[in-house]
């Protein structure tokens, strides 16, 4: 494990209340920054060399030990289940490329995925709010679909320990340069207890700020797209008026709960985060994971290097 991940329980067990077993993944957007490539396919469906971003989302969860995974889903996305389905026509034909066949059948062997629909994209507590009937009052893990982070460096196993000791809200931080404020939800911290310094790097939540301008950020830890979060949000969520945008946010709802006296604490993650939520981020994400690839990186790096040396030639020839 990399020393920059957030590191795992020195203890097997949480004292707090029942472990997340179970994940939602709000999927349910129209991806306008991509069309039109994404008139057709999910976003979440977009390749990284040979898997599409949601697998590595999924398999980070289960990577976590969480094997019940829900999708909101929306119009139009249909293929993003018939991804994790059975394909027998297709192990039939690869009945003798076993490499193939492996990484075919690995999709309908990482977790049991459901899935459930968003008519109306109406913000993300509006969309977590669908998970109810299937999460009940237990906790669990929310994974947005357009972000994952380095498997050798994981995040959520400390995250489900965290809310485990807690019975609260947990969350993921990670710094960012003063002129990027804008661009996140910013967190105001304290030090966290240090009961939960055998965790990793935590921090007690005190508050929120959308998108502030750099003099007016509390601090440098934006929010990450990882929430573990208690049962009772869904009320939180049922009392939370339209926001920001007009649409119903998470952020108002934890917040809502953490002025009620429900703890709210953080994880500030220092490992590799792969943001594929924009056109730049996901083509960054796409040459990282190449160029780190064994059975590839090594002469995608010297293509890559080429490339970039030839300049305003047009680079190497392929």
């Amino acid at each position: 494990m990399s020393e920059h991940a957030a590191k795992p329980p020195s203890t097997a067990t949480g004292t707090g209340g029942p472990r997340a077993v179970k994940a939602v993944i709000p999927a349910a957007g129209l991806a306008t920054r991509f069309l039109p490539a994404t008139k057709a396919v999910p976003k979440e469906l977009l390749p990284v060399v040979d898997r599409p971003v949601l697998q590595y989302i999924v398999e980070e969860a289960t990577q976590a030990g969480i094997t019940d995974v829900l999708l909101i889903t929306g119009r139009g996305k249909t293929s993003m289940v018939d991804h994790f389905d059975r394909r027998p026509d297709l192990e039939e034909r690869l009945a003798k490329k076993p490499e193939l066949l492996a990484a075919v059948k690995r999709t309908e062997d990482l977790a049991a995925i459901y899935t459930c629909r968003q008519p109306d994209q109406l913000g993300l507590g509006h969309a977590v709010g669908y998970a109810e009937s299937h999460i009940g009052d237990q906790p669990f893990a929310v994974l947005l679909g357009d972000e994952f982070v380095k498997p050798t460096e994981p995040l959520l196993p400390a995250m489900l320990e965290l809310q485990a000791r807690t019975g609260g809200v947990v969350l993921a931080f990670f710094e960012v340069d003063p002129d990027q404020t804008t661009r996140y939800g910013i967190a105001s911290v304290v030090p966290a207890e240090a009961e939960f310094a055998d965790i990793g790097d935590v921090v007690r939540v005190t508050g929120m700020v959308e998108k502030p301008e750099p003099e007016e950020a509390p601090s440098n830890l934006a929010v990450l797209g990882r929430y573990v979060l208690p049962g009772r949000i869904f009320d939180a969520i049922r009392r939370t008026d339209p926001g920001s945008g007009g649409e119903i946010q998470l952020t108002d709802a934890m917040e809502r709960l953490r002025t009620e006296g429900v703890p709210v604490h953080a994880i500030v993650y220092r490992g590799t985060r792969y943001d594929t939520g924009m056109p730049l981020g996901y083509l960054q994400t796409v040459v990282q994971i190449a160029a780190e690839r064994d059975d590839l990186g090594a002469e995608f790096r010297k293509w890559l290097a080429d490339f970039v040396n030839a300049g305003s030639s047009g680079g190497p020839r392929t």
